[in-house]
């Protein structure tokens, strides 16, 4: 992956997108989104003592011990805000924690998941785009509306067909946001800190369930 012109800035937060090359598949099925829901969690850590690969041939008590020690050290390239993996392309919201940490970790998950996605789909080569966009976001609203836009994508992109199928959408942060998913490992209090309670973030989204008619307030933000 080449490197960046102008770098990205520690504790700077990023809407970050990447797609297929060709806009080719990238997740074609439930194996494949669940091995890139692995990497996105297991890649955000600075110091994994090995690669997922190798992690997945460990006992059950060393891969435990391993992710139990990686939460408790808690050194990370980057916080993840929120994201949603859609069939040929990913969106990260994403706050830089370590120097250079965005582009380590872009690169560790595409690295990780396209050796997988090659070695099950028997082919060869890059699956993503060789460099990520990524727009760093400069205010609250920005980052509300970025928030919301991640987290509409599978319906405004017609994936899912209504609000209550996006809300069981399995491969996105929005299930966290709502509190129905047990995996957990999005920070999601920058954004649902400006809300009362829980409700309130699921009616700001409804309130815009045909985002796209908006989407020119944040063309420059999208990245697509």
């Amino acid at each position: 992956m080449p490197g960046r012109i102008l770098p990205l800035v520690t504790d700077e937060i990023y809407h970050v997108f990447n797609r297929g090359i060709d806009h080719r598949p990238t997740f074609t099925d439930k194996k494949e989104f669940q091995r890139a829901m692995m990497v996105l969690s297991f890649y955000r850590f600075s110091t994994p003592p090995v690669k997922l690969s190798k992690f997945f041939l460990l006992s059950n008590e060393r891969r435990e011990k391993i992710l139990s020690d990686l939460n408790n050290e808690n050194k990370k390239l980057v916080e993840i805000l929120a994201f949603c993996l859609m069939p040929n392309h990913f969106h990260l919201l994403l706050k830089q924690v370590e120097n250079n940490g965005i582009s380590k970790y872009l690169s560790n998950l595409q690295n990780s998941y396209t050796r997988y996605f090659n070695t099950k789909n028997e082919r060869i080569g890059p699956l993503f785009l060789d460099q990520f966009k990524a727009v760093r976001i400069q205010t609250d609203e920005q980052l509300l509306h970025v928030s919301r836009y991640i987290h509409l994508n599978p319906l405004t992109s017609y994936v899912v067909k209504n609000f209550e199928k996006l809300e069981d959408y399995p491969w996105s942060s929005l299930k966290e946001y709502l509190g129905t998913n047990s995996i957990k490992f999005c920070s999601v209090e920058p954004v649902l800190n400006f809300f009362k309670k829980t409700e309130s973030y699921k009616k700001f989204l409804q309130d815009q369930v045909a985002y796209q008619q908006e989407l020119h307030k944040i063309k420059h933000l999208i990245l697509e």
